[in-house]
């Protein structure tokens, strides 16, 4: 499976940068904003980020464990997030608007829709994101359970490129 490209930090900040100069309003985190990308290889990454920019998904789950792994802080509500397609390149600023840590089984049939993949069942949700999980602890060395916790983030999309 190929990888991703390098993401591209400064075209992400001056992406920022000119949503904060249109939007002071809600562009108030103290820190500038973590730089991602959704999923582990540029086919899920673009297929996710397509579903962000038509509006078809509105939230993602991750493991606690990726975000210490990668020293980023949990997100917060109001914080924002720049997602990346599969070339690095900055798409979309995203807002937090719901967080919740919990165990797998604490998913709703609710989240597993705003999700937006697969067709947008508990049943799908479960099993694209246990086979995700079991990749990336995988990558992090470490072997992935149903009892690591995942944060369930919806958002908002705040600005696109």
């Amino acid at each position: 499976m190929p990888d991703n490209a390098p993401i591209d930090h400064a075209a992400a900040m001056r992406l920022w940068e000119r949503y904060r100069a249109a939007r002071p309003d809600v562009a108030t985190d103290p820190e500038p904003p973590s730089v991602e990308r959704f999923g582990d290889h540029p086919e899920l990454t673009d297929a996710l980020l397509a579903l962000v920019l038509d509006g078809t998904k509105r939230a993602t789950a991750g493991l606690v464990a990726e975000f210490a792994a990668e020293g980023q802080p949990l997100p917060r509500v109001g914080s924002h997030w720049i997602a990346c397609d599969s070339t690095g390149a900055p798409r979309v600023i995203l807002r937090s608007t719901e967080l919740r840590v919990g165990p797998f089984a604490s998913v709703d049939a609710a989240f597993a829709y705003d999700e937006g993949e697969d067709d947008r069942s508990i049943e799908s949700w479960r099993d694209n994101h246990s086979r995700y999980w079991r990749r990336v602890a995988s990558s992090l060395g470490f072997e992935w359970t149903e009892q690591h916790e995942i944060v369930f983030e919806r958002f908002d999309v705040a600005w696109t490129a």
